[in-house]
């Protein structure tokens, strides 16, 4: 034991006694024995205090004990042999002999000996002189460093954001005027006060130093092993990752490898569009201008960063969740459930309490205007009034005389000199607004009495912006470039206005009265009328200066009656969501107010009081202009302002005019309490009562300990301090009452926050880490009655134990929001229940938006406020409560006090917490990075709840109310709008969101045959369809009797030699050039001889065609079909981007194993050129023929295959997921794949087609170089890098040769949808008209853009563009044309699927408009000669028709195979050569690697049977797993577009099962962070996943090959690599 050495006759006396009530309470403690199990176990989980056996005992003991919070109790809970020998430790260890050296680690608390009470082991009496260390209010700040302290073995190595140089610098301490240190928020987390800055606490804040640090930081010494932590000075977060990294052992970071197919030399180079300026290739090479937040530049970190994030999300949180089964195709949130050990209330059900009788004084008046009547003629030279100015010298003292004459004169010229007399603007009933500006006590006193003299309703509101205000915010947002801001700011006036605004228009509201400064300062039109604010009603503004007015008649006097129910005034009450309600208060309850606190506060006449609070509402009003009148008292009036610049000067007023009351918040005593010591000559013995109007706040206990621990010396008494609860609809909800008693100490209580949390009452636990420390607000108003009901549902009363609003049934009280009949009858009509179901009373109740209970003595508890409630997966959380934690971790070291907003927004179903702060300016990166980890370290420690988004914001530029604090609405609107402008994000929704769907099992696999069983049972068909069968078509094609294209056009420059095949279009819209049938024969012919004579050339070699766009393509392309050549299209390397071009030009040469390149001189001149020397080895290209110089003679012969399945072409593509393809493409496929789309085209001679598409790859270069000459019509060429120049060349060329058929891609219709878009009039007036397109197909191999193809049609339907017209087609590179719509067949349709269910690879057609319906166009019709089968990809079993499956085909023009040097053939054979498992096992199919289904519809193909649409729905290769389901890109970005007007692309992959959200930023880089958690947000709402890594990029970095599709696999390269020089990298956690 730890007292065996010591002597206890030595110890001191003090400490003898302390021991022996320990061992008293050890041998009292074997009673817990007799408690129930359950109770023991409860105590054992939560900590709570041990609860009698039945409720009823508990109703029993409440009035002395009330569980354990009594005032005069200082009970520790029963004690356990453990917290014993801890506490005895505790008390002995400074007596205990010390090794040498070592110094005692237990600071000694000097305490009054305390010694059991007889009369109750749960009853001990506190000594007047002490603070029990129980009750101490910076308990919490060392619950917080002991938070802290628990996870120094489990430090969470976040990875720092990577954020651009340009970003830091801005966010500096020179971009930003310091803001009010003195802005405390306004009843939205205002008076968060521990006591910092104080004597008392300056010691606490070392030691929060030290316990942080090293929780924080552990081991000074940390590995170098890592390359991202070898930087001299490195970080502590690049410490922290050099630990995790050395300890993880990560081997390969580069890629998975699963994604990509080819090598890696290859994997960077992207193929770009021809001339596409605006979108720039991505600035892989400027990753040195990008750093960390850290300041360590950027070099290969970002793979490590991500490894770091999994390696943290891996470490175990919380117990999982338990999950249900969940159907294929239904994905069902996660349901909460109840935790079994939560405490629940046992109490009795509570009983109304009474407040004293309101006492009957003979001279009180019969109504406040009597009151003015009485004493502004009886002594009309009373001080009233005394306003200070900003040096704190009296500015104006306000007599009662003069306050009766001036109201009278207010009143008279209200009623009579506003409209005419026949039709008077204002009449008695009629509201008016009072406008007027916080330094202005005695104007605003004037026209409010004014009012109620004249039986008007004043409505008290704000003053909008001035224009001085506007020209310094405007200073202000010019130093820091956020123009947007200022036409924002202008737009909106300030926080709130516009809805003050609804408020006086729904009043009714066509007057203002205001004072003469006022007005001045109204920003006016140049005419000098006022602005009519946004929103605002068209006001008439009165000016109520007396010179402005009219003297009444000597005969007229206002007619004062006695109160009556009449409204006497209406008070703006802002709720949670920024809306502004007015409530109304009656004049008998006006009156019954004023004489209740008259008696509550013992006020007399004469007596002076210092009014430091708003006197336009709430306690301001009703003490500093209401309640002084009635009782003829002197107030003494301190603006805010003044406040600003002396926060003594209330204090000074106090012992200057030995005021006896004072009414204040807990800011100003916390102000007070930084800046006492420059004042020595001040006294406070005089005051009897210092008013605390927030004292609802839990938080005001620690500004009220640290004022009275200061001011105590001053002549301060204990007593003193009274805090009390109010609020806008019951007015004063409870007061503390002064009193002369020293040894009736105040009501506190030590409160588990755990219990709290669940709405329970619970005494803390021993280590004291979870506590929220309350004191009473006093005792329920005279002639009030109070109960308190479940904040939710039927309003039944609570147990003793329970947490609940508290209600009051009062005269005394507002009667209505007005206006607002229906929440007027639920919150002032609210009748309270028993648990019976009958009411307690017959008269109503009055909701006060307050949580709390009533304790012992009847005395009034309050916990928080409704509008500050958070309910977090079923659990009750605070806003007070988090920001205090928050404050308590490091305060004013990061953030300014009272600069922190909390709020939850509500997200996938539940609450999640948002904290936003403003960061000091000379705070680091580092530094707030690391204070934001520990913040949300401490609110898990102490709150058991994970915050979602953690901000910080530049000084001063949170919206603030009118006094300065926090406008906390507005503040939520801007974070999710998008406006808020952080300069540092955290988000957790890992550690958060716990309501995920169950991931999708894969369940045993069932057999295809079963598969197929199953479906024939259930009535579904098996999804197959087919194109119209070639061999029953009858056309006259004589194309037909050839083998061979060569032939086809021998043969057309036999019979039609003039027929022209091809004209090419330049920008201007003119002729560049045109092919016959007989000039392309005769060209073509000469380039066969320039393949055999200059380049020496044999059947079969490989020539690759490196042309521009045009006609020389083409003439090359069968000059090699007649020298016997294999023509490979490529496109040139773009001039103005060679070192990323030219490498794609490089690589499909070598892997074609062309002999030969055939090209242009320009080209010529461009591949020998000295860039091209830099980005490739030229000495490794074959030999380059120009055909700008072709021979004169003809070949001897035209080469003529063997064999129709020889190779004709290689089709070379770059595919979406980066993989560079070659497909084989014999002669007998070309030859069917043109009389397909020339069936289904009905493409005949007489026919003009005008194309606008890329001639390199797929059915691009089919259209644009084949079937010409397979059909004969004039192809109208038009190269689409001509549409940058002039966007209207393509639809103007369409129009002025009468097209019927056109094709184009998707990136040219987006050009011409975004060129266009306001040009539509003057094209019209030039005569353009479309309404002769019959066919207007886009060329894709993805799902149809179903936005961007109705965006179009929408756009041009003023053009006569029939939207029936618009279509798309679908190829691959196994199939180039699957599907195309055609001219005969049925309209494309349009289905819209339920996401959910797509993502379970099944099939379920919803209603447009219904949640999560995904919107699928038709690709097109299936092309004749075309089989197709919807099969499992995994099984390759066939499918019904309600499954998604990967889309098989069958044709006669199907690729070959792939062209590869390394002869693939287990994937050649899988993709061209496979066979289904079951079912048709004979057909042989191609498989597209696209996911998609088939619906037959109701409609009638050409050969009236019911039609069959195909639907595609994306890439096998790009679709990601996560969470077990099939997620595709495309779905996820189109989300992510919609979150933010700034976004204009965006781009999604995954890594390490991280999903990666890469977003291109049109607008200023401060919107970047904005970003974040909007992007989280929507991500997590519409798709059920959770974002890894959020990446913002400039615009065009995303990049995008010819046909408009993303290149996604090569965006993740470069990001891996970090070429992308993002503008901020995030990673939640």
């Amino acid at each position: 034991m730890a007292d065996r050495s010591i002597d206890s006759l030595a110890l001191p006396l003090e400490v003898r006694a302390k021991l022996a009530e320990l061992d008293l309470e050890l041998s009292e403690g074997s009673d817990a024995k007799e408690f129930p199990r359950h109770g023991c176990e409860e105590a054992k989980h939560n900590g709570t205090a041990l609860l009698p056996k039945h409720p009823t005992e508990l109703h029993a003991i409440t009035d002395r004990t009330f569980v354990q919070l009594d005032t005069k109790s200082n009970y520790n809970g029963d004690i356990t042999q453990k917290g014993y020998e801890k506490k005895k430790s505790k008390l002995l260890g400074a007596y205990l002999p010390q090794p040498p050296g070592v110094e005692s680690s237990l600071p000694q608390e000097r305490r009054t000996p305390v010694t059991p009470s007889s009369s109750s082991r749960y009853h001990r009496r506190r000594s007047s002189g002490s603070r029990d260390e129980r009750y101490r209010s910076d308990v919490h700040t060392e619950a917080v460093q002991a938070a802290l302290a628990k996870h120094k073995e489990r430090k969470m190595a976040v990875p720092m954001p990577s954020k651009r140089r340009s970003l830091v610098v801005q966010t500096s301490m020179d971009a930003y005027t310091p803001p009010d240190t003195s802005s405390g928020s306004e009843d939205e987390g205002s008076g968060q006060g521990d006591s910092q800055g104080t004597p008392s606490s300056s010691q606490g804040s070392l030691n929060m130093e030290h316990w942080i640090s090293r929780a924080i930081h552990g081991s000074t010494t940390s590995s170098t092993n890592s390359s991202s932590s070898t930087q001299s000075g490195g970080s502590g977060a690049a410490n922290a990752l050099a630990d995790v990294m050395t300890q993880t052992h990560i081997e390969n970071h580069s890629a998975p490898p699963d994604i990509t197919t080819y090598t890696t030399e290859h994997s960077i180079q992207v193929e770009r569009p021809q001339g596409t300026t605006p979108r720039a290739v991505p600035k892989y090479g400027n990753a040195e201008l990008m750093e960390t937040g850290d300041g360590v530049p950027v070099s290969s970190r970002v793979s490590a960063k991500i490894q770091q994030l999994v390696n943290t999300l891996k470490r175990p949180k919380r117990p999982p969740l338990r999950e249900f089964f969940v159907d294929d195709f239904e994905e069902l949130l996660e349901v909460q459930q109840p935790d079994p050990n939560q405490p629940r209330p046992e109490g009795a059900q509570m009983l109304a309490i009474r407040g004293e009788q309101l006492g009957v004084v003979t001279n009180w008046p019969p109504s406040l205007e009597a009151a003015l009547q009485r004493w502004g003629t009886i002594s009309p030279k009373a001080p009233c009034l005394t306003t200070m100015d900003t040096n704190g010298k009296p500015l104006y003292i306000l007599t009662y005389g003069k306050l009766w004459t001036r109201s009278m004169k207010v009143a008279y010229n209200i009623l009579h000199k506003l409209g005419t007399k026949q039709e008077p603007m204002v009449r008695p009933g009629d509201r008016v607004a009072l406008v007027f500006p916080n330094n202005d006590p005695a104007a605003f006193m004037v026209a409010f009495y004014g009012c109620l003299l004249a039986e008007v309703v004043p409505v008290p509101i704000e003053v909008p912006l001035t224009r001085k205000e506007i020209k310094q915010r405007f200073l202000r947002l010019t130093v820091s470039n956020a123009m947007g801001d200022l036409l924002a700011l202008i737009i909106k006036m300030d926080a709130g206005s516009q809805q003050i605004g609804f408020l006086l228009g729904s009043c009714g509201v066509s007057v203002a009265l205001t004072s003469d400064a006022c007005h001045k300062g109204l920003p006016k039109s140049p005419t000098g009328e006022i602005l009519q604010f946004k929103g605002w009603p068209r006001l008439l503004w009165f000016v109520t200066e007396s010179k402005h007015l009219s003297k009444p008649p000597r005969d007229w006097f206002p007619h004062i009656k006695d109160a009556n129910n009449d409204t006497a005034y209406i008070e703006y009450k802002t709720c949670k969501d920024g809306s502004v309600l007015g409530v109304t208060v009656t004049r008998i309850a006006l009156l019954t107010h004023c004489q209740a606190l008259t008696q509550a506060c013992a006020y007399t006449e004469a007596e002076t009081i210092v009014n430091v609070l708003d006197f336009k509402k709430d306690v301001g009003l009703w003490h500093g202009i209401l309640t002084s009148v009635m009782n003829m008292m002197h107030v003494i009036s301190i603006p805010y302002s003044l406040m600003k610049v002396n926060p003594l000067s209330w204090i000074q007023k106090v012992y200057a005019y030995k005021a006896k009351v004072a009414c204040v918040k807990s800011r100003d005593m916390h102000w007070a309490l930084v800046a006492h010591r420059d004042q020595r000559d001040i006294n406070l013995t005089s005051l009897r009562m210092l008013i605390v109007a927030d004292g609802a706040n839990p938080w005001s206990i620690s500004s009220c300990d640290a004022f009275l621990n200061v001011f105590q010396s001053k002549g301060l008494r204990p007593e003193v301090i009274c805090p009390c609860a109010s609020s806008p609809e019951a007015l004063t909800v409870a007061i503390r009452r002064p009193t002369d008693d020293t040894n009736q100490p105040p009501g506190r209580g030590v409160l588990s926050m755990h219990g709290l949390s669940y709405g329970v009452i619970r005494v803390d636990s021993e280590e004291k880490l979870s506590v929220l420390t309350v004191q009473d607000v006093g005792l329920v108003m005279p002639g009030g009655v109070m109960c308190v009901v479940r904040p939710e549902g039927i309003p039944l009363l609570c147990r003793t134990d329970e947490i609940g609003e508290l209600c009051v049934c009062s005269i005394a009280a507002g009667t209505s929001y007005y206006g607002l009949s229906g929440m007027t009858k639920n919150t002032f009509e609210m009748f309270p229940m028993l648990s019976s179901g009958a009411p307690i009373s017959e008269y109503p109740f009055v909701r006060t938006g307050l949580l709390g209970f009533v304790g012992p003595g009847g005395m009034v508890f309050v916990v928080g406020k409704m509008d500050g409630l958070m309910v977090v997966s079923g659990r009750r959380h605070n806003a007070d409560d988090i920001v205090a934690t928050a404050l308590a971790v490091e305060p004013m070291k990061f953030v300014y006090r009272g600069r922190i907003a909390v709020f939850s927004i509500n997200v996938l179903h539940d609450e999640r917490i948002v904290i936003i702060a403003e960061q000091r300016p000379d705070s680091t990166e580092e530094d707030s990075f690391q204070w934001m980890s520990r913040v949300l370290q401490a609110i898990d420690g102490i709150h058991q709840v994970g915050v979602y988004c953690l901000a910080l914001v530049p000084a001063n530029t949170l919206p603030k109310t009118p006094l300065g604090g926090i406008h906390l609405s507005e503040t939520k609107q801007c974070f999710l709008e998008g406006s808020l402008h952080p300069c540092n994000v955290l988000m957790c929704p890992h550690t958060c969101v716990t309501n995920l769907p169950k991931p999708r099992q894969k369940q045993p696999e069932i057999g295809p045959a079963s598969v197929m069983v199953g479906n024939l049972v259930s009535g579904k068909r098996i999804a197959q369809a087919s194109g119209r069968d070639l061999g029953q078509i009858e056309d006259n094609d004589q194309g037909r009797k050839f083998m061979f294209l060569a032939e086809v056009l021998q043969w057309r420059a036999q019979t039609t030699p003039d027929h022209v095949l091809f004209t090419l279009l330049n920008s201007r819209g003119t002729i560049a050039n045109s092919l016959t049938c007989l000039q392309l024969h005769k060209r073509a012919e000469k380039i066969a001889v320039m393949l055999m004579e200059r380049g020496h050339l044999q059947d079969g070699d490989h020539v690759a065609l490196v042309y521009p766009p045009g006609i020389d393509l083409i003439a090359a392309f069968y000059g090699c079909l007649y020298a016997g050549c294999v023509p490979i299209t490529v496109r040139p390397p773009h001039p103005q981007n060679i070192a990323t071009t030219l490498p794609t030009v490089k690589m499909i040469v070598e892997v074609s194993r062309s002999a030969c390149i055939m090209t242009s001189q320009l080209v010529v001149k461009l591949l020998r050129s000295r860039e091209a020397g830099a980005a490739v080895d030229v000495r490794t290209w074959p030999p380059v023929l120009d055909t700008d110089d072709l021979p004169k003679r003809r070949p001897a012969q035209i080469y003529k295959p063997s064999n129709p399945d020889t190779l004709a072409y290689l089709d070379f593509s770059v595919s979406t997921t980066g993989m560079l393809a070659g497909v084989k493409m014999s002669h007998a496929a070309t030859s069917a794949l043109c009389r397909s789309i020339k069936l289904q085209c009905e493409l005949y001679p007489s026919r003009e087609v005008a194309i606008c598409l890329d001639p390199y790859c797929g059915l691009g270069f089919v259209l644009w170089c084949l079937c010409s000459v397979y059909s004969g019509h004039q192809s109208i060429l038009i190269p689409p890098s001509e549409l940058e120049i002039n966007p209207s060349l393509w639809l103007l060329a369409v129009s002025q040769y009468k097209v019927r058929d056109t094709f184009c891609s998707y990136s040219v219709m987006e050009l011409c949808t975004k060129g266009l878009g306001s040009q539509t009039e003057s094209l019209k007036t030039r005569g353009l008209d479309l309404s002769r397109v019959r066919t207007c197909v886009v060329v894709a191999e993805e799902r149809p853009r179903i936005t961007l193809t109705q965006s179009f049609s929408k756009l041009f339907k003023d053009l006569n563009l029939n939207p029936r017209a618009v279509s798309t087609s679908f190829g691959c590179r196994v199939n180039l044309a699957i599907c195309l719509q055609g001219t005969s067949g049925p309209d494309p349709t349009t289905v819209y699927v339920d996401m959910r269910a797509l993502r379970h690879d099944r099939v379920r057609l919803v209603e447009r408009g219904s949640p999560h319906s995904l919107p699928l166009m038709e690709s097109g019709k299936i092309l004749p000669g075309v089989r197709i089968i919807i099969a499992n990809p995994e099984t390759k079993g066939p499918l019904g028709d309600s499954h998604l499956g990967e889309i098989w085909v069958h044709s006669a023009h199907n690729a070959s195979g792939y062209f590869t040097i390394y002869g693939d053939e287990p994937l050649q054979s899988d993709h061209f050569n496979s066979r289904l498992s079951f079912g048709d096992t004979q057909t042989v199919w191609a498989r597209t690697g696209y996911l998609g289904f088939l619906r037959r519809t109701d409609l009638t193909d050409a050969n009236g049977e019911r039609h069959d649409a195909l639907y595609v729905v994306g890439a096998l290769d790009e679709a990601m797993e996560l969470r077990g389901m099939r997620y595709h890109p495309i779905d996820i970005e189109t989300s992510v577009i919609r979150a933010h007007k700034s976004i204009t692309e965006c781009a999604v992959f995954t890594w390490t099962n991280l999903l990666v959200v890469v977003v291109e930023l049109d607008g200023s880089e401060q919107e970047a962070l904005d970003l974040v958690p909007l992007v989280t947000n929507v991500v997590l709402e519409e798709h059920y996943l959770i974002v890894g890594v959020v990446v913002v990029v400039d615009v065009g970095v995303i990049p995008i090959n010819s046909r408009g599709e993303k290149q996604r696999m090569h965006l993740r390269d470069g990001f891996l690599a970090d070429q992308l020089d993002p503008i901020y990298v995030a990673y939640n956690m």
